[in-house]
């Protein structure tokens, strides 16, 4: 359990000059919203940090005094109704500009041209989606490996356990994120959404689609038990869903007025705001997720479609809950949770950069390989598509129906250039059960084998 901050001194400098004379020096010097490090800190951290010389109460309140100069409204969430406010902080900051210069639909394009094979990148993001699916249902729960998931995904077989119902829920869910995204926010779109996300998972649980009603008040529970959160009663969920559809559905992007709020703030506030008010029985952290990318989807934001923050969020799941946690301890003071999730993406854009980074390097080479075997000219466009991803993802297994859904091609055709890779010796193929899978001879065998 987190430790609630102390009662606020409404004039903490007044009391110290009065009461500590001596230490005012000490007391001043916390006189900042963010540490030495830049860190925000909850009272929960940061009492473990203060001199045992100083009343850690009113040290608090000299930090909560210079936060307050800078904090910004953002939206008020609840019953009864409370601003929630925000501090820009460098973490902040640094990961608006980050989203601004790698994640729009102009820099995919960009990205695109310099791989210079459509598909090949296509393929790749195909891939990166699935991350995204299956690290958010780990994050709920789901006790599947990454690998059987992957399978799961890639082959479409249907799921046989409530796990796997889990991750294609949750693949299903993101597709949606992105079939919606020219679609503004309301009540309707969150349950479609949730129905969307948890169909057929477990229906009397999960209850699809449906708000809960007036007289369903729930409460959120840690692994052990102990009541972590209490969202707001169930009467009146449905107009405040409908109050916040608004407040996200208004224009706050004239940079130059003090009504000013950037996209990724926008959704991340969403992100908190689903959590906080829990509008289903089950599967609301699912949802925030998946909403949190339909509005950046909704901004032109497209690479976010394959950038996976679940993936970070499931690392370190303990501080995910805490970020909720000590915005709502904290007088709804969103910046413990914002900076927590930039934090999160500037990481994961960092990943999916990387990846991309590492894919452009490893097909110049593979290239080259290509031509120098004189494979290059003797395989077609789809071929050196299928021969590129298995080389990036070794050990990954092929079939005509994975093909056929990534590269947007007939059954037929998927399956003629899978046997085409096998009758050219690049590849290899096994039955299992009625299925023929497709898998790349070792990319060091296959150099060694040409001769070169």
């Amino acid at each position: 359990m987190i430790k609630r901050p102390p009662p606020v001194e409404s004039d903490p400098i007044k009391k110290i000059v009065k009461d500590h004379p001596s230490l005012a020096v000490d007391y001043l010097q916390l006189f900042t919203p963010v540490d030495s490090k830049g860190r925000y800190q909850h009272y929960d951290t940061l009492r473990f940090r203060l001199a045992k010389s100083l009343d850690h109460g009113l040290a608090w309140s000299v930090v909560k005094s210079a936060r307050h100069l800078q904090l910004v409204d953002i939206v008020k969430l609840g019953m009864p109704a409370t601003m929630c406010r925000l501090l820009p902080t460098t973490t902040i900051q640094k990961a608006i500009s980050t989203t601004d210069r790698h994640t729009t639909a102009a820099v995919l394009e960009w990205m695109s041209q310099q791989i210079d094979e459509q598909e090949h990148f296509t393929y790749l993001l195909n891939d990166l989606i699935e991350d995204e699916a299956i690290s958010s249902s780990q994050l709920e729960g789901a006790a599947t490996t990454t690998k059987v998931a992957k399978d799961l995904l890639k082959r479409q077989r249907a799921p046989r356990t409530l796990d796997e119902k889990m991750i294609v829920g949750n693949f299903k869910l993101m597709q949606a994120a992105w079939r919606f995204k020219d679609r503004p926010l309301s009540a309707d779109l969150i349950a479609q959404l949730h129905y969307i996300g948890v169909e057929s998972i477990d229906d009397s649980h999960y209850r699809p689609g449906v708000l809960r009603s007036p007289s369903d008040d729930i409460v959120v529970e840690d692994g052990d038990g102990n009541v972590v959160h209490t969202p707001p009663a169930g009467k009146g969920l449905e107009e405040r869903l409908e109050a916040l559809a608004d407040w996200l559905n208004a224009d706050h992007s004239d940079a130059e007025s003090e009504a000013y709020i950037h996209p990724l703030i926008k959704a991340i506030t969403l992100h908190f705001a689903i959590g906080y008010e829990h509008p289903f029985h089950d599967g609301n952290g699912r949802v925030a997720r998946s909403l949190f990318y339909w509005y950046l989807f909704k901004n032109d934001y497209a690479a976010f479609r394959f950038i996976a923050i679940s993936t970070l969020l499931k690392s370190a799941p303990i501080q995910y809950g805490k970020s909720y946690l000590y915005t709502e301890t904290d007088e709804m003071d969103l910046t413990y949770f914002v900076d927590y999730q930039c934090a999160v993406i500037n990481r994961a854009i960092g990943t999916f950069r990387a990846t991309y980074e590492k894919t452009l390097q490893g097909m110049q080479a593979f290239k080259a390989f290509l031509y120098q075997s004189g494979l290059y000219t003797r395989l077609n466009d789809k071929q050196k598509t299928v021969l590129q991803v298995a080389q990036r993802n070794r050990g990954e297994e092929f079939t005509a129906t994975t093909v056929k859904d990534n590269l947007g091609c007939s059954y037929n055709t998927a399956s003629a250039v899978l046997n085409g890779l096998v009758e050219h010796q690049l590849f290899n193929k096994r039955k299992d059960g009625r299925e023929w899978v497709y898998f790349m001879i070792p990319a060091q065998k296959l150099i060694k084998g040409w001769d070169l």
